[in-house]
């Protein structure tokens, strides 16, 4: 099953944050073979991490749950709110394998809020400057509760044109990069 997980970043932990990114990185190793897409969100100048994003395909909800609230940096209390949905992969690929690479142009991480009928469910044209996308669901994975993407685009506009704007009860558009080891 795969996950979309968010951590909000704490206003004023960005200290605490910085002192155990090693900490971050050896969990995360752990689930290397299973995470589909990660990166930090970061402020509109690009320097300082507000969030943290990982998606991952786990066995179920319990190793999720496990997965987000045992996360080092967490329960240091470096995070304000998790956001912690089951998620379908629509382009079939991990982040390692987006065509764009690493680096080159501005990435966001764009979040739709559903409400009602589901929308957006396959992925929008240009996929090429997809790099994850699929809807969110519920914990049965049997109701549409929104789509998160990540996504390059010359802004944050064209990054959230990638969903249907009157369909969803809000959109966040995050500048986003890239995370984990190089």
């Amino acid at each position: 099953m795969e996950f979309f997980c968010y951590h909000r970043d704490r206003p004023g932990s960005a200290a605490l944050r910085s002192a155990l990114v090693e900490a971050h990185w050896s969990y995360m190793d752990r689930y290397a073979d299973q995470l589909i897409a990660r990166g930090p969100t970061l402020d509109r100048g690009g320097e300082t991490a507000t969030g943290s994003v990982h998606i991952v395909d786990l066995p179920d909800a319990a190793a999720a749950r496990a997965f987000a609230f045992d996360e080092p940096t967490y329960q240091a209390g470096v995070y304000r709110d998790v956001l912690l949905r089951r998620w379908r992969n629509a382009l079939g690929r991990t982040m390692w394998d987006f065509p764009g690479g690493r680096e080159g142009g501005d990435r966001y991480l764009v979040l739709g809020f559903g409400s009602g009928e589901a929308v957006d469910l396959v992925p929008p044209p240009g996929r090429d400057e997809l790099i994850a996308y699929g809807p969110l669901l519920s914990d049965d994975g049997a109701a549409w509760l929104g789509t998160a993407a990540l996504v390059r685009a010359p802004d944050r506009d064209a990054a959230r044109a990638v969903l249907t704007e009157d369909r969803y009860a809000g959109i966040e558009v995050h500048d986003w990069t890239f995370g984990g080891r190089r």
